[in-house]
């Protein structure tokens, strides 16, 4: 059924862009303006809704059409350049006749081609605004990239034609997820026992119209979980977001009765998670903690840096960073404290007077970039660095720095793509091949419940 919609799609339009060519054919009069009208009205019909609307929500809807746009324009628009090109000799040899009807079948062509020009940008434009203003995919390189080639012949349709299998596979994608998500509704994989606590890591905050976790959250919910944020100060020592991290657990074991939560931290957040939990007397408030790509052992290259930066650029860097944060909700940001834990003296140090306290369940998770390009900036360009100290490592952090716990998980995607220490949080709202980030936490949360937390 959709194929045949396509099919009749493209008729339409090739008849719409040679309306005049119509109207002659049937003879002009009444019977030629019946059969323009209709042509403008399916033309209308098509660009308002191409698309057989298989998708499942408003967003997917619109990229799904506006893909299906693209592809009509590429179609039809080759088909209406090979048609006038090959009527355009016989247009000229009419304009230089001098018969009666000299220039008709001229006037004829301009007025086809001036057609088949505007209906042509009009299905272009509407499929291209519609890709560009819902897709996620694409991404601002691919939406610059496929600007600039647009002036370049021949490299515009090889871009055209990118944009549209993005739109495509993510339309694809989408859907597929929002079938799986239906069909298991009812069970609630992820309605653990005690809710989930997201806590982020250094220089972010849990800002509310900005997730710092993408789109994981969503998923989460989809499927039953509660869920809960840290909201500790985006750049601290871990002792003092480990105090912040303990008054905002009893604040929620209190207000909601659920006598303990599930953490989940990804970066300092595990270690600023582990303080909470072994020095503020919070392991009777948490089931358990899951470390993402967390520097248990701290990182090499962080203190490496550290030691080498001038005591003047380090000053400098740290106030322009306190004073800005101070003023996006930060109460006391420390951006010296907050490095300085992070490197591999601290972290050792802190190790040895921070047990993992009896009754809570640990657990780490981390993923490696295969190279530099795995990343994007500024990642890219701390990986290699970052291998020269650390070894393998996600763009900040290493595999071996992050194990931790009774359970240790390495995310290996196939192929070289690799996860980097952005993609294991959603950060970019990437579509990573053979990694779905979203069913991930999804699964990571079903097995919280299967634990019985």
């Amino acid at each position: 059924m959709n194929a045949a919609r396509k099919a009749l799609n493209t008729l339409f339009l090739l008849a719409a862009c040679n309306a005049v060519w119509i109207f002659l054919l049937v003879g002009g009069g009444t019977l030629g303006a019946a059969a323009t009208v209709l042509l403008a009205a399916g033309f209308l019909i098509i660009n308002v809704r191409p698309a057989a609307r298989t998708a499942p929500t408003g967003r997917i809807r619109q990229l799904e059409a506006g893909a299906e746009l693209l592809k009509l324009f590429l179609i039809t628009a080759t088909i209406n350049t090979v048609w006038m090109a090959l009527l355009l000799p016989f247009a000229i040899q009419d304009a230089g006749s001098g018969g009666l009807l000299s220039g008709m079948f001229w006037t004829v062509w301009i007025i086809s081609a001036v057609i088949m020009v505007l209906a042509e940008a009009v299905l272009f434009w509407n499929g291209m605004i519609r890709v560009y203003l819902t897709s996620v995919q694409l991404g601002i390189r691919h939406r610059v990239l496929a600007a600039l080639c647009g002036w370049i012949p021949g490299l515009n349709i090889w871009y055209l034609c990118k944009v549209i299998r993005i739109a495509a596979r993510e339309v694809e994608f989408e859907t597929q997820k929002w079938e799986l998500d239906q069909v298991r509704a009812e069970s609630e994989v992820c309605k653990t026992k005690y809710p989930l606590l997201l806590v982020h890591g250094v220089f972010f905050r849990d800002f509310r119209y900005l997730s710092y976790w993408g789109r994981i959250p969503r998923a989460l919910l989809k499927n039953g979980a509660v869920i809960y944020y840290g909201q500790q100060q985006s750049a601290a020592s871990v002792e003092e977001c480990g105090a912040e991290l303990a008054e905002r657990i009893q604040e929620i074991v209190e207000e909601t009765g659920c006598e303990k939560v599930n953490i989940i931290a990804h970066s300092k957040g595990g270690l600023d998670s582990r303080a909470a939990i072994s020095h503020f007397g919070c392991d009777r408030y948490v089931a358990s903690l899951t470390t993402i790509n967390t520097p248990h052992r701290g990182c090499i290259f962080a203190e490496y840096l550290l030691n080498k930066a001038p005591e003047g650029f380090r000053r400098k860097v740290s106030s322009a960073y306190n004073a800005a944060l101070k003023k996006l909700g930060d109460r006391e940001p420390d951006f010296l404290a907050a490095v300085t834990d992070l490197t591999e003296t601290e972290c050792l140090r802190r190790n040895e007077v921070t047990p993992d306290m009896p009754g809570v369940f640990y657990q780490s998770v981390m993923s490696y970039c295969e190279k530099a390009g795995s990343g994007k900036f500024p990642l890219n360009v701390s990986y290699p660095v970052v291998k020269h100290f650390d070894g393998q490592n996600d763009g900040l952090v290493s595999v071996d720095s992050a194990r931790w716990g009774e359970r240790f998980t390495l995310l290996e995607p196939s192929g070289g793509r690799g996860i980097s220490h952005g993609d294991v949080i959603d950060l970019n709202r990437e579509n990573i091949q053979s990694f779905d980030v979203r069913e991930f936490y999804v699964q990571l949360a079903a097995g919280l419940k299967e634990r019985g937390l």
